[in-house]
């Protein structure tokens, strides 16, 4: 967006550009890519998987080397090791890892009902809010029919929930894609993702972040005869899919893996032995 055509509008979330672009939605999309997490999902025959990185917060210290003074700038999700950036003669940024976090508690996977999950990938923070509202109305609906929300209804509430947000001037969009997933007892396994426009959409495979546009086609090439995905060829599909996108081969800690079977329908993570064994499985057969 240059200034020129840009200037002013992106002031409110309720005013449109001259092109009819509503800035301050498009920057919600950025920021879902400036968290620096790419997730994937894949929808198998009788199940549903995403897979996301795990990365953990880590604080960011300016020092002035003029004034000698040490500034808390950040807290943000970004690499994991130790990195020094010159901004300025002045200024170096220092960025330092919590060796007492407990890492185990550091998660983009929410179970919304016993049978829903969501992924969150974006701004932790827009995730739980979101997530905590998803789990009210879910419960709500379950109070008022006697039975569990279906997993279309939640993804459509979440949408519906996005879009009033870009119509108010004293509300922002949530910088989060949400990927929704559970076993439909009508309409077998189901895959959803939302947007901070408020769009959702159903899908065979989806991918969200940094780095989606690449992953899509990845995705696209692995599901282009329609292929009926059994449960461990849908969890691999999903991990080779991440791994092969950001070059990397990961260590079962350093990933996120939630599932739905149509065996119980429950929505879980998986434990890092379980995605140690997918994994190995990826590798052999590579």
């Amino acid at each position: 967006m240059s200034r020129g055509t840009g200037a002013g509008y992106d002031r409110h979330i309720t005013i449109f550009s001259p092109e009819g672009r509503l800035y301050q939605v498009e920057y919600a999309f950025k920021a879902v890519k400036s968290a620096g997490v790419t997730s994937i999902g894949v929808r198998g025959k009788d199940s549903v998987c995403v897979v996301t990185q795990k990365k953990v917060p880590v604080s960011s210290l300016r020092f002035d080397l003029k004034r000698s003074r040490l500034y808390a700038v950040y807290t943000a999700i970004r690499d994991q090791e130790r990195r020094l950036i010159c901004l300025a003669p002045c200024d170096v940024i220092l960025i330092l890892q919590d060796k007492l976090l407990d890492h185990t508690s550091v998660t983009h996977l929410f179970p919304i009902t016993k049978y829903i999950g969501l992924l969150a990938t974006g701004l932790t923070a827009d995730a739980r809010s979101l997530v905590y509202q998803a789990r009210n109305e879910a419960a709500e609906f379950r109070f008022k029919w006697g039975y569990e929300m279906p997993v279309d209804v939640l993804a459509k509430w979440i949408a519906d929930k996005a879009q009033v947000y870009t119509q108010h001037a004293y509300m922002r969009p949530l910088g989060v894609v949400a990927m929704v997933l559970g076993y439909d007892e009508e309409k077998n396994a189901q895959l959803f993702k939302c947007d901070p426009a408020g769009h959702f959409f159903g899908h065979k495979a989806t991918s969200a972040g940094l780095k989606e546009q690449e992953a899509i086609n990845f995705l696209e090439k692995k599901m282009k005869d329609d292929p009926q995905f059994s449960y461990e060829e849908t969890v691999q599909i999903a991990i080779s899919a991440l791994q092969s996108v950001l070059q990397e081969d990961f260590k079962a800690t350093e990933i996120e893996v939630g599932v739905v079977r149509k065996d119980d329908r429950v929505f879980r993570a998986l434990t890092t032995e379980e995605i140690d064994q997918h994994l190995t499985a990826i590798s052999e057969r590579d």
